[in-house]
């Protein structure tokens, strides 16, 4: 017999402690690498989603949710923002780019966003097949978009009301799709882009691309003042006929004119086109101290730092982790413990044995060996059962969470799960080292003669 079948031989004598320390070992390799795999991938999308975007403006409500739904796509938004102010701050001096964002639609979870050719500068990406969308109902898709679904150059689609499953389908409003874009390791593979127009176009919400031509509420809106205004002119006409002279007459007119106006369009101002977000890149340093305090100022919108938001999600997150990983660690070392009582103890049941082994010419060094093997042989099952456990469970992970916020590989191998089942094997040569110097010291006579 060679020493590995000896090992093997003595180990499945202890069957209940041996599953017992194997076990253990499995359950915290596992939770030490589900942590670690989980806690890296997520710092890395934060990064890689947030590292061109220096402010995110939008409805009033949680800065967090702001960033989670415009930024990581993995919260609903906290509402809209006028068109209308969104271009004013397009233009200001301290802004380098500002990409509109529009959000309410999916298909099959992953979101329809709504934005223009900015999109792809500032997530620096491009259109590796196929082309950008040009006309409505044109839409450019992810690399992982197109490959869970299917999807080629020229396929339809049909968008769900919702930022999830199981919305309200619009059958009536089939996207095209026009390109793919290429990998780039971050949101953007599991997103559907398309343009503005089409998100409003789906929901519709009537407009142009100078937005000329009015919608329903304020065509609605203009007939109302239309009879407002003639009711006006018709009570202040009948006055003035009997009191005033012609010229005063026109005075009135002319004034009660300005007034519906202004009426008029602030009523239709208000209901005009809207966008979800603003997603800001900086001019300069100097914007970061003034931007986001003029806009909480002068407008009715927030300004959230993805930089500064993110710092605190995951700061939440750590503590969890943490705590999690402490767990784990006491976890390896009471199956360290376990390992070293199942050899001590069946070190004193196999002392026979050994003895027997020396006067068949087995040195201490052998005898050493075997034990140190046996702990070995037991933490690197437990290890490597262990890294079938945290891939099971993170494809568990995987699958509950949204399409749009995919950025765990369950089957893929992390070379910090190999520092993992290495530390179960030292855990193991360690917990075997006082059995194997026990064995080494093992005296043939006094074994022998029964002392």
């Amino acid at each position: 017999m060679n020493t590995l079948q000896i090992v093997w031989k003595n180990i499945s004598k202890q069957t209940g402690s041996t599953i017992l320390s194997i076990l253990l070992t499995a359950f915290g390799v596992a939770i030490l690498c589900v942590l670690s795999i989980t806690s890296e991938s997520f710092e890395k999308q934060l990064e890689n989603n947030s590292k061109n975007i220096d402010l995110v403006i939008g409805a009033k409500g949680s800065p967090l949710q702001l960033i989670l739904s415009s930024v990581y796509h993995i919260d609903n938004p906290t509402g809209n923002i006028p068109l209308a102010e969104a271009e004013k701050l397009q233009n200001n001096p301290l802004i380098k780019l500002a990409v509109p964002v529009s959000l309410g639609d999916n298909y099959r979870g992953h979101r329809i966003v709504g934005t223009d050719s900015s999109f792809l500068t500032l997530y620096e990406t491009k259109v590796q097949q196929g082309k950008l969308f040009q006309k409505n109902y044109e839409v450019v898709i992810g690399t992982d978009v197109a490959n869970k679904q299917n999807l080629k150059i020229g396929d339809h689609i049909h968008s769900s009301h919702g930022l999830s499953k199981g919305g309200h389908s619009h059958d009536d409003h089939p996207f095209t799709v026009v390109g793919i874009l290429a990998h780039n390791n971050n949101i953007t593979d599991n997103l559907i882009l398309t343009s503005l127009s089409s998100v409003w176009d789906v929901h519709g919400i009537a407009h142009d691309e100078h937005h000329e031509e009015l919608t329903t509420e304020e065509l609605q809106a203009k007939e109302d003042l239309a009879e407002t205004r003639d009711a006006y002119l018709h009570h202040h006409g009948e006055a003035t006929d009997e009191e005033h002279d012609h010229a005063h007459e026109e005075d009135q007119s002319a004034d009660s004119d300005r007034v519906v106006k202004s009426i008029g369009a602030d009523m239709i101002h208000s209901s005009g086109l809207e966008i979800t977000a603003l997603l800001v890149q900086y001019q300069s340093p100097a914007a970061i101290a003034v931007l986001p305090k003029f806009i909480a100022q002068n407008t009715q919108m927030q300004a959230a730092s993805p930089a500064i938001e993110s710092a605190r999600l995951f700061s939440l997150l750590g503590v969890g982790i943490d705590s999690l990983q402490i767990l784990a660690y006491i976890i390896m070392a009471i199956a360290g413990l376990s390992v070293f009582i199942s050899l001590y103890n069946a070190l004193k049941q196999r002392k026979y044995d050994l003895a027997i082994m020396r006067t068949l010419g087995a040195s201490k060094l052998k005898l050493f060996t075997l034990v140190i093997f046996e702990g070995m042989v037991i933490t690197i099952i437990g290890g490597f059962l262990g890294l079938i456990f945290a891939h099971i469970a993170l494809y568990y992970i995987s699958l509950q969470t949204s399409q749009s916020a995919d950025f765990i590989h369950a089957f893929k191998l992390n070379p910090v799960e190999l520092i993992f089942v290495l530390l179960a094997c030292i855990i193991g040569i360690i917990s075997a080292l006082i059995p194997a110097i026990k064995a080494y010291k093992t005296t043939i006579s006094h074994i022998l003669s029964g002392n």
